[in-house]
């Protein structure tokens, strides 16, 4: 098989641009290592598995695979293009699929003693398994099966599998099981049609190998600051093969210019295995990130043995404070109003959603909510440079039971352990009106499942918001929200019936203003102790929200409606939304060029003056 691929060679992570100039990641991720790489982008072999007869007729040994597709893509098209379609097909019920290429070992940067080969997958799913040449291989995390399909996962290939020239198969399997944390994607609750979208599942990302040390630090950092005195909370985490005596040491190096800023070590003594470690930095003179001025720093993390070898990742971080107190939220001690736009990338390739985020900004917004839906994790990357907070969000599944809570809650871990250093996400939502929670205002089960999330969230990563359920149907214990913002839906292309709402809203009238009651449980009374906002509004040219199509027609009405919010005790809002997806033809940005079809401004409303109108 000739197979073409992205990389046909050893690329170096971090190549040499001089100076301090930021190298360009071609990997599907935010934390990078100074070592090589190879891609495995490009032709496998395909064939699907109708009859699920693949594990039983152990296909990982030996296949006869019908015909090639190009990775990444998702399943769809793969059977699309195996049945000689031309759209993506998709399914009712179980589909699985499998996945061959060949690879050459490629040369170790470090000594062998030392490294490892490792095999990433960007995102893939929702059930994983890989084979190395015909043997099972188990994640890092001790999964022979890796379930969830939004984040990356990793296996570590063991030298007596390897071989100069190496088979490496997968199989993936998916279903419309209600019960899988799958945003608006369809399933057996859900069909296609409106707001629910064709499913989009599979080899969704790069895969690829890289020389990792057999001690080392793991591609993922949590950041928390304290603005006041300029100190920072590092969350590493090693992984070690050989116990002994390590030292973690930081250091924090200035945009621009390459000064160092602060550097400290950390020895401590390690057993064979993972282990998570806090550490705190102080950097006195530091700036605070915000949009006006997202000053970030480049953190270099090593893990140095006895022998004095370091093992290093590298990543950018922001200090930053986001708090709700009162009817405000604060950033950085300073009042902040969010103007924000709600954005659901759907099957955008990260160019695309490049251009997006750029003209989302180019709009006004300092806010984007990314909808109940898993990102390349180089958008945060983005957000983070452009000044850009983020609100982001667990693909929710479509039923409430208890595997739905265990699937929930571990894909939220797993979001969390790779989204933890980027100052732009400010914003967790552990649900969306209610889906794979709809019986949260009888189940008693299900509001402790949130409410307990909620206060694992508040403990372990106090430097987000957090919302228990957005748009309605928030819970109350004894009176206390379990979300930290009282968020609601609003829509109506009506100005008068808009300010109405927005004054029953400020009244701290909790019944009919939204769909469903904004509070469920103990009794709430809103008295301005928690900042309200509308978090989705408009959707005008969407048949099913009404308003105008027109673009003159649809500034015209998207400023008045902003103005409205500003005359009330609104600490934020969230236009519905960015682009056009499938059935929603609601969008204000084209989503192949990123051009605009409103003027450059008009969802600003932190600037005193008003829109140009067109």
């Amino acid at each position: 098989m000739e197979v073409k691929q992205t990389n046909t060679s050893l690329s170096s992570s971090r190549p040499d641009t001089g100076g301090y100039a930021e190298p360009i990641n071609q990997l599907p991720r935010a934390v990078l290592r100074p070592n090589n790489y190879l891609l495995l982008d490009g032709d496998w072999q395909f064939s699907l598995d109708p009859d699920d007869r693949g594990l039983s007729e152990q296909w990982n040994n030996q296949h006869t695979f019908d015909g090639t597709v190009q990775w990444p893509g998702s399943i769809e098209e793969h059977m699309a293009q195996a049945r000689g379609a031309q759209s993506p097909e998709g399914w009712r019920d179980k589909v699985v699929a499998w996945y061959e290429r060949t690879f050459t070992l490629p040369d170790r940067s470090a000594s062998v003693a030392q490294s490892i080969i490792q095999l990433t997958f960007g995102a893939c799913g929702y059930e994983t398994r890989v084979w190395l040449n015909g043997q099972l291989l188990s994640t890092i995390e001790d999964e022979d099966v890796h379930l969830g399909e939004y984040t990356s996962f990793s296996y570590e290939l063991p030298d007596e599998l390897l071989e100069a020239e190496n088979r490496l198969t997968v199989r993936i399997a998916d279903t419309m099981d209600a019960a899988i944390p799958r945003g608006k994607q369809e399933s057996h609750v859900y069909k296609r049609g409106g707001i629910w979208y064709q499913t989009y599942t599979g080899a969704v990302r790069s895969v690829w190998l890289e020389s990792v040390e057999r001690n080392r630090l793991r591609s993922r950092v949590g950041v928390v600051s304290s603005v006041e005195d300029r100190l920072v909370r590092f969350t590493l985490t090693t992984r070690v093969h050989d116990a002994g005596d390590y030292t973690i040491r930081l250091t924090v190096v200035a945009p621009k210019t390459g000064e160092i800023m602060a550097t400290s070590d950390y020895p401590l003594h390690l057993n064979v295995g993972q282990k998570r470690q806090r550490v705190s930095l102080d950097i006195p003179d530091a700036q605070l990130w915000s949009p006006e001025t997202p000053v970030r720093y480049k953190l270099v993390a090593q893990l140095i043995d006895n022998t004095g070898y370091a093992a290093q990742i590298e990543t950018h971080f922001g200090l930053r404070k986001i708090e709700s107190r009162g009817r405000h939220i604060y950033l950085n001690n300073e009042s902040i109003y969010l103007d924000g736009i709600l954005y659901q990338p759907g099957t955008a390739t990260f160019e695309e959603m490049q251009l997006h985020m750029r003209a989302m900004k180019e709009l006004g917004c300092n806010m984007v909510r990314v909808h109940i839906a898993g990102v390349d994790p180089r958008i945060y990357n983005l957000a983070d440079q452009l000044g850009m907070l983020l609100w982001v969000e667990v693909p929710s599944p479509h039923v409430s039971n208890a595997l739905s809570r265990q699937n929930h809650k571990a894909e939220l871990l797993r979001m969390l352990a790779l989204i933890g250093s980027h100052p732009s996400v400010i914003i967790w939502s552990l649900y969306n009106e209610d889906w794979g929670a709809e019986d949260i205002a009888v189940s008693e089960e299900t509001r402790q499942y949130i409410t307990d999330m909620y206060h694992f969230m508040q403990l372990s990563y106090p430097q987000f918001l957090v919302v228990d359920n957005d748009g309605w149907r928030h819970i109350s214990v004894e009176g206390r929200l379990k979300s930290d913002l009282l968020t609601a839906h609003l829509y109506t292309p009506d100005l008068n019936r808009w300010r109405d709402l927005l004054n029953r809203l400020e009244a701290g009238q909790l019944e009919g203003v939204a769909a469903f009651s904004l509070v469920v449980g103990d009794p709430f009374f809103y008295r301005k102790q928690v900042p309200l906002i509308v978090s989705e509004w408009g959707g005008f040219g969407f048949a099913d929200y009404g308003g105008p199509n027109e673009s003159e027609d649809r500034t015209e009405r998207i400023a008045q409606f902003k103005q409205e919010l500003r005359r009330h005790a609104i600490a934020g809002d969230i236009y519905t939304q960015a682009t056009n997806i499938e059935d929603e033809r609601n969008g204000l940005i084209d989503p192949h060029t990123g051009e605009l079809s409103v003027p450059a401004g008009l969802l600003n409303s932190r600037e005193p003056q008003p829109v140009e109108l067109t």
